[in-house]
């Protein structure tokens, strides 16, 4: 089957949800651009997220993030990944759903701490307690995730593929977003 993406799909969610991953194995399966305001950010400043975070702080980082969303979702339509802390801004939800489509990538908290409980590069979790952060982040964050356009529920048996797979299969019942073409 054979796509035409019509809006931007832009995939929200926590760190660890497999925004990145899900979002490059997407973007190959409709044919479009991978776009990740997170790799633009540090391609235009010659900073990591985190030494953004350390030299200028969350609110100077969270002002680059949406100037950079703003001129990604005015291209031509493609898969944007965006960082976790994102969407919890109204300004960007309403950017992205004015000319995108928000899609959440659901994961429980055993689920993503598999995933980042190893890495070093989430400033969120240098913590005393990381478990404790990223939970205590997944109760703040979830609710405001839950009002995107549609969900994806992610699950620790899929591959990368399956998930971008099931992405689809949800897109699908947006015809306004994603058209099946011969």
């Amino acid at each position: 089957m054979r796509y035409r993406l019509k809006k931007t799909v832009v995939l929200v969610g926590m760190m660890g949800s497999g925004k990145t991953a899900v979002g490059q194995a997407l973007a190959r399966l409709l044919g479009v651009p991978f776009l990740d305001s997170d790799a633009e950010i540090v391609a235009a400043s010659n900073l990591s997220i985190a030494e953004i975070f350390d030299r200028y702080g969350e609110p100077f980082f969270r002002e680059k993030e949406t100037q950079v969303i703003t001129r990604l979702l005015a291209g031509a339509p493609g898969v944007l990944s965006t960082g976790g802390g994102a969407y919890m801004a109204e300004r960007n939800r309403a950017l992205i759903s004015r000319m995108g489509v928000a899609v959440w990538l659901r994961a429980d908290v055993d689920l993503l701490w598999s995933r980042v409980r190893h890495k070093s590069t989430r400033p969120l979790l240098r913590t005393e307690d990381p478990f404790g952060t990223l939970r205590a982040l997944c109760a703040e964050r979830d609710p405001v995730y839950a009002q995107a356009d549609l969900a994806a529920d992610a699950r620790a048996d899929y591959a990368i593929d399956d998930m971008a797979r099931r992405v689809v299969r949800v897109l699908r019942a947006r015809p306004d977003v994603l058209e099946e073409i011969e």
